[in-house]
């Protein structure tokens, strides 16, 4: 069994503020025994489209990025980066999760492929945020010694073809780092991690932004762990905190082989 950690934030648009803080919580978890920990959706950077564009630095370079891999290096952990603006070579903005290893490298991003253009009944109203990020277009899987990684950020949850897709192609675990509305949090967001967990029997790690931000949002916090059955494993409430759980892969292949789904499955899905 490998010991596994979630990060819930409330984060701002002062990246090193927010930096200060996630030291703190990975350094706790660290000293629990965290072999692999996920931050959150806009981990250091979350704020408005010209917070994002100040910040957005370059696929593997920038001083942010840098402190990144020295944290994960410092910590000897693998460190996935909820997401992080990154600047594309046609100027636009990516929003992307960062997968470090624990000798600090960079091992593999994903940018997020569903872009949150909502309307919801809260203070901010309405979230638009292809006016600020352009979608990806690829599944990414990664490797670790603890299994295979499937990545997604946030409102791809609700796209349930993604994460079968994840799953043909070997998926272990899903991550899903989100700042997730407490309005639409509150309604869906256990429903639809269970949901996920349960589908591709996967364990899922959710790490969420929690409380009040810039522009009146409020995100949902309880960040949590998913085993593959779909029941809650660990979790938080609406603080800021870490929450850890050990992850064993034996029981996805126990669940597997009493209940081979995808062998069953009729429709296979056509994803890059």
């Amino acid at each position: 069994m490998t010991k596994f950690g979630v990060v819930q934030m409330n984060s701002g648009m002062d990246p090193e503020a927010n930096l200060e803080v996630l030291e703190g919580q990975l350094k706790h978890l660290k000293t629990q025994g965290a072999r692999l920990v996920l931050t959150p959706e806009n981990c250091l950077v979350f704020g408005t489209k010209e917070d994002y564009d100040k910040h957005a630095e370059v696929l593997g370079h920038g001083p942010l990025q840098k402190k990144l891999s020295q944290l994960a290096f410092d910590l000897g952990i693998w460190l996935v980066m909820g997401s992080f603006p990154i600047r594309n070579n046609d100027g636009t903005l990516s929003t992307t999760c960062l997968v470090y290893d624990a000798a600090g490298n960079l091992r593999a991003s994903y940018e997020k492929l569903h872009m949150f253009d909502v309307d919801i009944a809260d203070n901010h109203r309405s979230y638009r945020e292809s006016d600020t990020f352009k979608s990806g277009d690829n599944l990414v899987l990664v490797d670790t010694p603890f299994g295979t990684l499937g990545l997604s950020i946030c409102y791809d949850i609700r796209f349930p073809q993604l994460y079968s897709a994840l799953r043909q192609r070997g998926a272990d675990i899903i991550v899903v780092p989100a700042a997730f509305t407490k309005v639409t949090g509150a309604a869906h967001w256990e429903v639809l991690l269970r949901a996920r967990a349960i589908e591709t029997q996967c364990w899922v790690l959710a790490a969420a932004q929690c409380g009040s931000h810039q522009g009146g949002r409020e995100t949902y916090g309880h960040s949590m762990i998913v085993d593959p059955w779909g029941q809650v494993v660990t979790g938080l409430n609406e603080q800021i905190g870490t929450a850890w759980a050990d992850i064993d892969l034996a029981s996805n292949s126990a669940i597997r082989s009493k209940m081979p789904v995808m062998q069953h499955a009729r429709l296979q899905c056509a994803m890059k």
